[in-house]
């Protein structure tokens, strides 16, 4: 485990001194489990963030965090067209469970993003995507728009966390946390 983190805390280091030189996001592949896939991402602004996802030909849904900001969940398709921006409300249905209603998810290019609140709500959501088989993303009116496998979910997590883990231990500025 220790071997692993400070691999991490490596990478980490060389993301941090590559992103200001480059204009595009640079990433790196930590983890690939069954349909999902976990990266560490450096942008050109200096910050960075860990993401794990499932791709399905053009269309993923991902899960981004770091530890600065809200877990972030971006449903993404080459066939949508948000050029215009705004909001929607949307459904989110993991197996035959209740549907979540993600109210004022924000609609940017080809992307649905939603922030997902800091509460026990949120935690849920994610453990049922970590238990689960496949996520149906809706309308607000329940009509179906996606479907996403969960197939390698609760290792992909797993991964995601301890990325973030290792982010938090950098950016803390504590080496003795």
């Amino acid at each position: 485990m220790a071997r692993r983190g400070f691999a991490g805390a490596v990478l980490v280091a060389g993301l941090f001194a590559a992103t200001p030189l480059l204009a595009e996001p640079v990433s790196e592949r930590l983890f690939t489990h069954k349909n999902w896939m976990v990266e560490i991402v450096g942008f050109d602004d200096g910050s960075i963030s860990c993401v794990a996802q499932v791709v399905d030909g053009d269309d993923t849904f991902s899960i981004w965090a770091d530890p600065a900001n809200p877990v972030k969940l971006q449903f993404y398709s080459s066939d949508w067209d948000f050029s215009g921006g705004g909001s929607a409300d949307l459904n989110v249905q993991v197996d035959r469970r209740s549907p979540w209603s993600l109210t004022n998810a924000e609609l940017y290019q080809n992307s649905v993003l939603f922030n997902l609140p800091g509460d026990d709500a949120s935690t849920n959501f994610l453990m049922e995507v970590v238990e689960g088989r496949s996520l149906h993303l809706g309308s607000k009116d329940g009509s179906h728009v996606q479907s996403y496998s969960l197939s390698g979910s609760a290792a992909s997590i797993n991964a995601l966390i301890e990325c973030v883990n290792v982010l938090g231990q950098e950016s803390d500025g504590n080496p003795f946390n």
